[in-house]
């Protein structure tokens, strides 16, 4: 008889950010990686994102807080419990795991809301101390949780997800037609939030003279920079066309656990700048252009140079497609269920 592993997914829905696009390949390689009986516990509009070796345990939908205190509630009979986004139940019977995605919420508390911060900050607390055994998706992470909790975790990377690739020259010019975008451009994908810092990112393509193109923003608590154009939600089959149209995909971010979009701009053939956060550094060094932090004169010299300079952006983008070959949702997953071994769990 197999044993019985209950994934908490409450933080999984259609479209979303890094959390959820590491819910949802994770969930989709996993049952290829262990000899278990899988469920998940979703919320009710995300039962359609699971993969058919993995039982939907539904739950109403719901958001911050109550998302939260949602997760703490029992999940039945397991022989482990794995929380995807921290959370995991008061009383979940069985050994855990807890995935931890970044510490933002102590690291830089100024980047969220007071009420949000408090409930996230509870549940981390309480998952993270008590857990059997931490993922951490990076490094970095590990790194954070080492100092602020005094405990060890194991660092499983994320991937870009398998649709990920160089596009046809068509799907390019596609994509370029479709949204109206000009020959140069430069693009940033990702949320609208304080520790993203679009507004310096948005100064220096003003700086350079280039145009800043946003795509994304499910979350959005800051206002769409002056001269800064937002496209809003992309589909994820169009992203690989909008990464490799533009002239270099940019993300200056001032803390991630991960930083999940590089690594896709990368996999489908794009320059990437960006500021050394997360697992950056770990696993795309040589390929990224680094530019400071909240400094928008040396980002604007770094994207005016490298709009400019053809082959350097060949360069960093042949550099870039290396960095991500050594990286899939396989391994992830096979990673994950090495750590469900060290706890009996085959």
């Amino acid at each position: 008889m197999h044993a019985r592993i209950v994934l908490n997914a409450l933080a999984l829905t259609p479209g979303g950010s890094g959390v959820q696009t590491y819910i949802r390949n994770l969930v989709r390689a996993l049952p290829e990686c262990v000899e278990a009986e899988l469920a998940a516990v979703v919320q009710s509009d995300a039962t359609g994102e699971l993969p058919s070796g993995v039982a939907a345990m539904e739950r109403r939908s719901c958001y911050g807080v109550r998302r939260s205190l949602e997760g703490l509630r029992s999940v039945g009979a397991a022989d482990l419990v794995h929380g995807l986004d921290v959370d995991l139940p008061l009383r979940p019977g069985a050994p855990t795991v807890s995935t931890v995605h970044d510490l933002s919420f102590l690291d830089v508390p100024w980047a969220y809301g007071r009420l949000h911060r408090v409930a996230k900050l509870s549940t981390m607390r309480r998952s993270v101390r008590r857990a059997d055994a931490l993922i951490a998706v990076s490094g970095f992470t590990a790194d954070r949780i080492r100092h602020h909790f005094r405990r060890d975790a194991e660092v499983v990377h994320l991937a870009p997800a398998p649709g990920f690739a160089p596009p046809a020259p068509g799907d390019v010019a596609a994509v370029r037609e479709a949204y109206g975008l000009p020959a140069e451009f430069v693009l940033h994908v990702g949320n609208l939030e304080p520790r993203k810092d679009v507004p310096t990112l948005a100064a220096a393509c003003r700086e350079a003279g280039v145009l800043l193109v946003l795509a994304g923003g499910s979350i959005a608590t800051v206002d769409v920079p002056a001269g800064a154009r937002l496209l809003g939600y992309v589909d994820v089959a169009r992203l690989p066309a909008l990464y490799a149209a533009a002239s270099a995909v940019a993300y200056v971010s001032r803390y991630e656990g991960f930083g999940l979009p590089p690594l896709e701009a990368m996999a489908c053939g794009a320059a990437v700048v960006a500021t050394r956060v997360g697992a950056l550094p770990e696993l795309a060094e040589g390929a990224v252009e680094w530019v400071p932090a909240r400094d928008p004169e040396a980002q604007a010299v770094a994207i005016r140079s490298l709009v400019a300079d053809e082959e350097h952006r060949s360069e960093l983008a042949a550099a870039g497609l290396a960095a991500v070959a050594r990286l899939s949702w396989t391994e992830t997953a096979r990673r994950t269920a090495g750590v469900y071994g060290s706890l009996g769990i085959p």
